[in-house]
C-alpha cells in the first residue's frame, strides 16, 4: 500500500509515475475523499476541544457548590456528536483505505518504460541452447502418457492438472530438495513449512486482495479462506504485526509449498503440457530487510535463484520487466526464463521482485533501530527458486537424446542413482 502522506503531499509524482504502468490515478475521487476526510476531523477536533473545555467549566462550577446540570447535559450532547462523528471518520477512514488498497506500488526509476512483455530489457544470456542433431521432442511426448498424465489430471479434477508417475516424480522430489538444500547450506536461507490455505488479511497483507480475487481459489464455508496462490504469502505474513529488532536482520527464509491458481486471465494460453498449471509447485525465497539494503538483496536473491539454474546447466536469460508488465505490488521485477527447445524460445521460471515497503505497510511489519529506539517499515524481497513444474518441463527437453531418454544433470545423479531416465 502506498504512504497516505505520499498521496497527500506528492500527488503530482505519484501520479506521473502510475502513469508509466498505464494506470490512471482517480484524482477527483481521493480529492472528494481527503476534503471529507479533513472536515470531519476538524469537526471532531472542534467538538473534544469544545468539551474539554465544558469539562474545565463543569470543574470550576463543581469547586464552587454551583448547579452543573445544565452544563452536563450540554456535555453529554458533544459527547453524542463526537461519538457519531467518530463513527462517520472510522467508516470514511475505511473507505480512503480500500481506494488506497486498489492503487499498484510505484516502480523504480530504473525500470525499462514499456506497455508490455516486448518492452522488458534482456540484460544478461547464460548458457547456450543445445543444438540438436536430431529433432527434439516437448515434453508431454517425452513423458509419454504414463509419465506426465494429464488425463487422469482431467478425470481426477479438471483441465490444467496432472499426475506425475516414476521417473518423472522421482525427478520433482529431488529437484525440491536439491532446491532447499542449496538454498539453506550455500545461501544461508532459514527453511520455514508453512498452511498451504490463507486467510483474507494475508492476502491483503501481500497485494493479492482485493484486486486479483477472481485468480484465487476460495474455499466454500462462513470463514475467508482460500487455497494459496504462492508461498509469498504465508511466507511474508509470518512477519504480519510484528516489530523486529535491528540485529535480526536480514531475515531470509525458504520455503516449499503447492500453489493454486485459477489462471482467470489466461484463457487459451499454455493449454497443453505442464507449462501453466491450476496447481503446482515452487521453492520460494523471501527477505525482509532495511530499506538501505533493499536493492543490494533484491540483486542477491536473484543470484541464488539463478544458482538452481547453472547448477542444472540449463540455459537462461535474466530480464528486467518493464512499467507495463511488472506486477502490481512490485516496485522493480527480474524474470529468470529458461530455454524451452520444442519451443524456441526463453519462457518464465523464476519472477524475482523488491516489493519495497509496500506489502509491509499493508501488515504492519516494522524494524526497530538499535540505538534510536525508532521504527520504520521492512523492505520485502521474494523470488521463486525455482518453479518445479517448468523446472521439469526444462530438464526434459534441454537433456534428451535421440532415443527418446533423458540425461539426469549431474547435480542430480546421486539423489536419483541413476544417469538417465525415460529409457526404452
Amino acid at each position: 500500500m502506498l504512504d497516505p502522506k505520499l498521496l497527500r503531499n506528492n500527488i503530482k509524482e505519484v501520479i506521473s509515475n502510475l502513469k508509466r504502468r498505464g494506470y490512471v490515478f482517480d484524482e477527483s475521487t481521493w480529492i472528494n475523499l481527503e476534503t471529507r476526510r479533513k472536515s470531519l476531523q476538524g469537526q471532531t477536533e472542534d467538538l473534544r476541544s469544545e468539551l474539554n473545555d465544558l469539562s474545565k467549566e463543569i470543574g470550576i462550577a463543581k469547586k464552587n457548590s454551583n448547579d452543573t446540570s445544565a452544563l452536563q447535559e450540554k456535555a453529554s450532547l458533544i459527547t453524542a456528536q463526537i461519538k457519531e462523528q467518530s463513527k462517520d471518520l472510522d467508516q470514511l477512514m475505511e473507505e480512503i483505505e480500500n481506494f488506497v488498497l486498489s492503487i499498484p506500488n510505484l516502480i523504480d526509476d530504473d525500470v525499462p518504460v514499456g506497455d508490455d512483455e516486448f518492452s522488458n530489457a534482456i540484460l544478461r544470456k547464460i548458457g547456450e541452447p543445445k543444438e540438436f542433431s536430431f529433432s527434439p521432442k516437448d515434453h508431454l511426448s517425452l513423458g509419454q502418457e504414463t509419465e506426465i498424465d494429464m488425463e487422469a489430471g482431467v478425470k481426477i479434477t479438471g483441465s490444467r492438472f496432472k499426475v506425475l508417475k516414476n521417473e518423472i516424480a522421482h525427478l520433482q522430489r529431488a529437484l525440491i530438495n536439491l532446491m532447499i538444500d542449496t538454498h539453506v547450506s550455500q545461501h544461508g536461507y532459514e527453511e520455514v513449512y508453512v498452511p498451504y490455505i490463507v486467510n483474507k488479511d494475508s492476502l491483503i497483507g501481500t497485494g493479492q486482495l482485493p484486486k486479483f480475487e477472481e485468480d484465487l481459489f476460495k474455499i466454500d464455508g462462513k470463514n475467508d479462506f482460500y487455497l494459496t496462490p504462492t508461498a509469498e504469502i504465508p511466507v511474508t505474513n509470518l512477519l504480519r504485526d510484528q516489530i523486529l529488532d535491528s540485529e535480526k536482520l536480514p531475515i531470509k527464509y525458504v520455503c516449499h509449498t503447492p500453489c493454486f491458481r485459477s489462471e482467470a486471465g489466461s484463457y487459451g494460453k499454455d493449454t497443453k503440457g505442464i507449462m501453466r498449471l491450476h496447481q503446482f509447485e515452487k521453492v520460494e525465497l523471501f527477505q525482509a530487510v532495511e530499506a538501505s539494503d533493499s536493492n543490494e538483496s533484491l540483486e542477491e536473491l536473484t543470484n541464488h535463484a539463478e544458482n538452481i539454474l547453472k547448477i542444472l546447466e540449463l540455459p537462461y536469460r535474466v530480464v528486467s520487466l518493464c512499467s507495463g508488465d511488472i506486477g502490481f505490488s512490485a516496485a522493480k521485477t527480474y524474470d529468470l526464463e529458461v530455454w524451452v527447445p520444442s519451443q524456441q524460445n526463453y519462457r518464465e521460471i523464476s519472477s524475482c521482485s523488491n516489493f519495497r515497503d509496500f506489502q509491509a505497510r499493508r501488515m504492519k511489519a516494522r524494524w526497530r533501530h538499535k540505538t534510536e529506539k525508532k521504527t520504520e517499515l521492512l523492505n520485502t524481497i521474494n523470488g521463486s527458486g525455482l518453479a518445479l513444474s517448468r523446472t521439469v518441463l526444462a530438464i526434459l527437453e534441454n537433456f534428451q537424446e535421440s532415443d527418446g531418454s533423458v540425461s539426469i544433470p549431474d547435480a542430480l545423479r546421486d539423489s536419483m542413482g541413476r544417469t538417465k531416465i525415460l529409457t526404452r
